[in-house]
C-alpha cells in the first residue's frame, strides 16, 4: 500500500504527552501521496513521504515506524524513540452501526491512554516522555467533515481520557450533526453518541453540553492560541487546512441522574474546531 495507488485516504494519530510537553505524529495516505504530519506546542510541519506501507500492524513510513509497541522517528531535525504501554481500547467500534454504511470519513479510537517510555529530539531539544501517557486514533474515508469540533484529553488531575467529535455528516442524500464521544474513567466507559439517542442541547466551539438517558455532560474550552496549521483530505488528496491547538484549557464536568461523576479541569487539551454553514 503506498500513496500513489491510495484511493481516498487513510491517516492515524500518535499523540505523546506530558505535562505540557506534546508531540503528535500523523502519518497517512492519501491520492496525493504518503506523508507524516507532526504537531507540538510550538509549531507544525508536514513531511512528504516516498512510501508508506501497513503489514501485521506496523505502518512502515520511509524510516519511521509505528505500532501498538511504539514509535521510531527518523525525519528531518526530529528523531528518537517511544516505547508503549498496553493500549486501553474502548469495548467496541466508536462509530456503532454506522461502520456498516458508507461514509466519507470512519473513525477509530485504537488507545483511549497507554503509557510512554522513552523521548524525542525536536530541533537540538530534548523530549522526554517517561511516565507521559499517549492516545492514539485513526480516520479514513475521502474527506473530512465540512464542519466538525474534536477533542481529546488523558491529562487531568485524576486518571480520565475523553474523546468528543461533533461533525455535519451527510448520509445518504440528506445530513445530520453527528456526535461520538468516549470517556474511560476510574475505570469505567461513559460513551454519548448519536446511535445511543444523545441530544445536543448546547454546541459552540466554547461550550458544549451533551445529554443521553440519565448522563449529562457539559465541557467548557478556552483555546490558547489559534492553533496549528495541519492538512486534512478533501475528495480523497490532503489539500484542506485545518489547525489544531495542543494545549487548550478544558473544564469537563459529568452527571448520572443528577449525580457529579466527577468535575475536572486540563490545560492540556487538543482542540480542532471547523467552522461551516449550517454546522
Amino acid at each position: 500500500m503506498s500513496g500513489s495507488g491510495q484511493k481516498g485516504f487513510e491517516g492515524w494519530y500518535f499523540k505523546h504527552q506530558k505535562g505540557d510537553d506534546v508531540v503528535a505524529f500523523i502519518p497517512g495516505q492519501a491520492e496525493s501521496g504518503a506523508f507524516i504530519q507532526v504537531i507540538w506546542q510550538e509549531g507544525a510541519r508536514q513531511f512528504e513521504l516516498s512510501d508508506l506501507t501497513v503489514r501485521n500492524g506496523m505502518i512502515q513510513a520511509d524510516r519511521c515506524w509505528f505500532s501498538r509497541q511504539g514509535c521510531h522517528i527518523e525525519l528531518p531535525g526530529i528523531s528518537g524513540e517511544i516505547a508503549y504501554g498496553p493500549f486501553a481500547p474502548l469495548r467496541s467500534d466508536i462509530m456503532g452501526p454506522f461502520r456498516f454504511f458508507p461514509m466519507e470519513c470512519r473513525h477509530g479510537v485504537l488507545s483511549m491512554a497507554h503509557t510512554l517510555q522513552g523521548a524525542l529530539v525536536l530541533d537540538g531539544c530534548t523530549h522526554s516522555f517517561d511516565g507521559g501517557l499517549g492516545y492514539t486514533e485513526k480516520d479514513i474515508g475521502t474527506s473530512f467533515p465540512r464542519s466538525y469540533l474534536w477533542l481529546q484529553c488523558n491529562e487531568f488531575p485524576k486518571p480520565c481520557s475523553l474523546m468528543v467529535s461533533i461533525a455535519h455528516i451527510p448520509f445518504f442524500g440528506v445530513s445530520f450533526r453527528g456526535c461520538i464521544c468516549a470517556i474511560l474513567y476510574q475505570g469505567r466507559e461513559y460513551r454519548l453518541a448519536t446511535y445511543k439517542g444523545v441530544q445536543i442541547p448546547a454546541f459552540a466551539p466554547e461550550h458544549i453540553c451533551l445529554s443521553q438517558g440519565s448522563l449529562v455532560l457539559e465541557l467548557d474550552i478556552a483555546p490558547s492560541h489559534a492553533g496549528y496549521p495541519l492538512r486534512a483530505p478533501q475528495g480523497g488528496k490532503m489539500s484542506h487546512t485545518i489547525r489544531e491547538s495542543c494545549n487548550t484549557h478544558l473544564h469537563a464536568r459529568l452527571w448520572k441522574r443528577g449525580k457529579p461523576v466527577f468535575d475536572l479541569q486540563s490545560d492540556h487539551a487538543a482542540f480542532e474546531f471547523v467552522p461551516g454553514h449550517g454546522s
